[in-house]
């Protein structure tokens, strides 16, 4: 049998480094050792509850993974998903550099603290059709986070053209799957405005 260690780092290994209090728990680490451990400087607090190995390599897109633990709900579960404007970034479907990071969280998502200020909560009901799994994080398929900022005013129609145009390119977004959506007029009509 692997040792708590072994079996902390694997937990950490597929969220790019983080893990929860939850998670070290159940690896064996009791409550108590926590602040040990963060005292040694084996483990970087980032949060409530939320723990990052100090030695691991950072990535560009690890902050994701910390805001998909914050979302957790009482059972320890990721609510949240990437989507909006970060889920285009993450796509690189868009030149648009957003100042903060938009997550789509269920209809009855609850957290007692204000969410923090680098966080945009959007409530809604997505399908397994509208994600894409990533290392640690979940972040909203192309067609769908189109979908979503077909009303957003602060997303020009022009970006949301480019980026549908080139997610048909890319292979990101099909014809069939467009026009089975339910906003298909409008991401047609959007397609061929033909914005330059």
């Amino acid at each position: 049998m692997k040792n708590k260690a072994d079996r902390l780092y694997r937990v950490a290994e597929r969220q790019q480094g983080y893990f929860t209090a939850g998670q070290a728990v159940a690896c064996g680490y009791p409550t108590s050792s926590h602040v040990y451990h963060r005292k040694q400087g084996a483990w970087q607090r980032e949060g409530r509850g939320i723990y990052r190995l100090s030695r691991y390599p950072t990535t560009d897109d690890a902050q994701y993974v910390r805001w998909t633990l914050w979302s957790r709900n009482k059972q320890g579960v990721p609510q949240g998903v990437l989507s909006h404007q970060t889920a285009l970034t993450l796509f690189d479907l868009s030149d648009l550099m957003p100042a903060r990071i938009h997550l789509t969280v269920p209809l009855d998502f609850r957290r007692s603290a204000t969410p923090p200020k680098v966080l945009v909560l959007h409530r809604g009901v997505l399908t397994k059709n509208d994600i894409e799994e990533r290392q640690g994080y979940r972040v909203t398929r192309p067609l769908r986070t189109i979908a979503d900022l077909l009303q957003d005013p602060a997303v020009a129609p022009n970006q949301l053209w480019m980026a549908l145009t080139q997610g048909l390119k890319r292979g990101l977004i099909t014809r069939t799957e467009m026009a089975a959506h339910p906003q298909a007029k409008a991401l047609k009509k959007l397609l061929h405005k033909g914005w330059l």
